[in-house]
């Protein structure tokens, strides 16, 4: 009896286990329903199991990814930086509200920068653009950045694939302004842009080349008031600092316009370039060929992820690491031979 017990229960749980990875399945089926159909509140729940760090949610995300992927692709993806104290909250706010009122689907992923401290991130996005959370053709998205390299998150690119799937068809992402690093967002965007203040002689003394050359586009903010004579000369400056550049994009002359987003002026002209941009991009053949890059991009990057990962996931391996770090510190060996023997 009880060996036929036993086998009886073996059945039940195996049958379990079964039901148990189909109710997920159909569970990811109507996810994926509920995103394409343009539910705002699934794409969050999407997102947050993209985010997940656990196996079996890494699993069903992937699978979610897998079911919307036709329908992703469609959007223009937008990169956003600049130096703190620009004004890159306000003017996503401002610009995406015009977008969003003139019948445009736009999501915004705002970086958070996450403390190197205590993992914590502030999280203040929402807040800081309230009348562009509430808009119906809007989503926003923050997401600690939790030390990546650029201040994007390590799964900015899924979140952004999820986004189109669900008809957004203008993708904000906004970053951290960390200088030469902001290559990590340039190779996820079409177009990049950089947002300055007026005052443009003494800024350029401290802006990296690097970071200019980047750039498809530059917004000189605050153009309003008292400012907006300085800002006009700051146009003209970087427009003729922009001619001793390498372009961001073969083929196009990065751009300067003055933008005040309290005012709402200049928004409509950053918005015919980004238009003009796309077009001669396809037309030229390269806005095809990017998207091609930033998908290489991407699965490079992943594959140094996961070597990481893999890596310090082999036993033993975190307490060779503390070992070895303390015989570094005693001085009884050099970095090099340190990572030779970690590596035998």
């Amino acid at each position: 009896m009880a060996g036929i017990a036993s086998s009886h229960d073996g059945m039940t749980s195996a049958k379990r286990k079964r039901f148990v990875k189909k109710d997920r399945d159909i569970l990811i089926d109507e996810l994926s329903d509920k995103i394409v159909e343009g539910s705002r509140l699934h794409l969050a729940k999407g997102i947050t199991l993209l985010e997940s760090i656990t196996a079996t949610d890494k699993a069903a995300g992937q699978q979610l990814l897998m079911n919307v992927l036709p329908k992703t692709g469609n959007s223009i993806r937008i990169g956003i930086t600049g130096v703190p104290g620009a004004g890159k909250s306000t003017f996503i706010e401002a610009f995406g509200l015009m977008l969003a009122g003139a019948g445009h689907k736009v999501a915004v992923l705002a970086i958070d920068p996450s403390s190197t401290v205590t993992g914590g991130s502030i999280l203040g996005d929402k807040t800081r653009m309230e009348e562009l959370a509430r808009h119906p053709n809007a989503f926003i998205r923050p997401s600690p950045s939790a030390g990546t390299l650029g201040g994007v998150h390590k799964k900015s690119r899924e979140t952004m694939l999820l986004c189109e799937a669900a008809g957004y068809d203008v993708v904000l992402i906004e970053t951290v302004g960390v200088g030469q690093s902001e290559t990590v967002v340039r190779g996820m965007v079409d177009y990049f842009m950089l947002l300055v203040l007026t005052g443009a002689g003494d800024e350029l003394q401290g802006m990296k080349k690097g970071i200019m050359e980047l750039a498809d586009g530059i917004v000189v903010h605050k153009a309003d008031g008292d400012n907006l004579r300085l800002a006009k000369k700051t146009v003209r400056e970087y427009r003729q600092l922009l001619h001793f550049l390498q372009p961001a994009s073969p083929g196009w002359t990065t751009t300067t316009l003055p933008v005040s987003s309290i005012k709402n002026t200049g928004l409509e002209d950053v918005w015919q370039t980004i238009l003009t941009f796309k077009q001669k991009m396809e037309d030229s053949h390269v806005w095809g060929g990017r998207r091609q890059s930033q998908t290489k991009d991407w699965f490079r990057s992943m594959i140094n992820d996961r070597l990481i990962d893999t890596f310090f996931a082999e036993p033993g391996k975190k307490e060779q690491v503390a070992e070895l770090e303390k015989s570094l510190l005693e001085g009884n060996l050099t970095v090099t031979g340190a990572v030779d023997r970690l590596f035998e």
